[in-house]
């Protein structure tokens, strides 16, 4: 355990350790895709009223189910399952994507804020492929 800090009794320090205690905090992959969720959260929030119950809500789901299935694909035992919640995530990757088609189609957001947007999606892209190829590799070696 680390050195204790004032309000973190039995906690690691996490700003020494950089460690969480559930390990899918730590993954590259994980913590691009939060950083898209929230950015998806702020988009959804400008859209008009008449998408609040729609598109927005669309938005917020895909992408929690962005980031619920990377973690609970790193909480199961086997490669397999992994790998079936790491592509249940690129799922849910694409439909974003093309929810930002929606927003770019119907004029609900600029190309200022959604080109951001459509990059930090293909970062997450390439590291949810990554981490799914490196699941890949210890399955096989298993």
């Amino acid at each position: 355990m680390g050195r204790k800090v004032k309000g973190m009794t039995g906690q690691r320090d996490r700003s020494k350790y950089g460690a969480s205690p559930f390990g899918f905090e730590d993954l590259d992959a994980y913590k691009e895709a939060r950083q898209l969720r929230r950015a998806i959260y702020r988009l959804a929030k400008t859209l008009p009223p008449e998408e609040k119950y729609a598109l927005a809500q669309q938005m917020r789901r895909a992408s929690v189910s962005l980031t619920n299935n990377i973690a609970e694909g790193y909480g199961r035992f086997h490669w397999q399952e992994s790998l079936q919640f790491v592509r249940h995530s690129r799922g849910s990757l694409m439909e974003l994507v093309d929810d930002l088609n929606v927003c770019e189609d119907e004029n609900y957001a600029s190309q200022e804020t959604l080109l951001p947007l459509r990059n930090q999606a293909e970062t997450v892209l390439r590291l949810v492929n990554g981490y799914g190829a490196y699941l890949e590799r210890m399955k096989a070696e298993s």
